[in-house]
């Protein structure tokens, strides 16, 4: 296997974020990554309205935190591109065994994270037709249960919100639907 460290050794920070306690080595046959002791993780950057299809954390789990540093530490320093990035992703998460259909689409979640953010922006239009035909394929099995959860979570924060007022007890839930 790739990856030459054990098991993902991580500290609870706060309710997001893991800090690394043992560094994560990943080795390819080209590539050779350290995510140090102390960086900090949230996993799998996953939208609340899909961890029903992709959990934060799983069998991809050393992947993406792989991923958050390569797409940190790994792009400021000139190591990968944006790109370069979410295709070492996919191939750790095939190393690891994750499912291909999982995979795929998970790629496809970071490249359009890529989009939405100007440091990782740069080479998205090399991926669009695949990011695009990827989502045109997944969006009826994707978008109606996420609709349907996104609705659900409005409710659940407006209730909360609401018995927080009469109760005088703050809502955390409100805040977090968008996590």
């Amino acid at each position: 296997m790739p990856l030459e460290s054990g098991d993902v050794v991580v500290r609870r920070v706060d309710d997001d974020d893991w800090a690394v306690v043992e560094p994560l080595t990943y080795r390819g046959r080209r590539d050779r990554f350290v995510v140090p002791a102390g960086f900090l993780t949230d996993f799998a950057t996953v939208p609340r309205v899909v961890v029903w299809l992709v959990p934060r954390f799983g069998r991809y789990t050393a992947a993406a935190i792989l991923h958050d540093w390569l797409c940190t530490e790994g792009i400021r320093s000139g190591v990968v591109t944006s790109r370069e990035a979410d295709g070492i992703f996919r191939r750790v998460m095939r190393e690891n065994g994750v499912p291909v259909l999982r995979r795929w689409l998970m790629w496809t979640g970071v490249r359009w994270g890529a989009l939405v953010d100007a440091e990782r922006r740069p080479g998205w239009a090399h991926s669009a037709p695949g990011v695009l035909g990827i989502s045109l394929l997944a969006a009826p099995v994707v978008v109606p249960p996420a609709l349907l959860i996104a609705l659900a979570l409005l409710v659940y924060g407006a209730v909360e919100g609401l018995v927080g007022m009469l109760t005088g007890a703050p809502s955390d839930e409100a805040a977090s639907f968008h996590n």
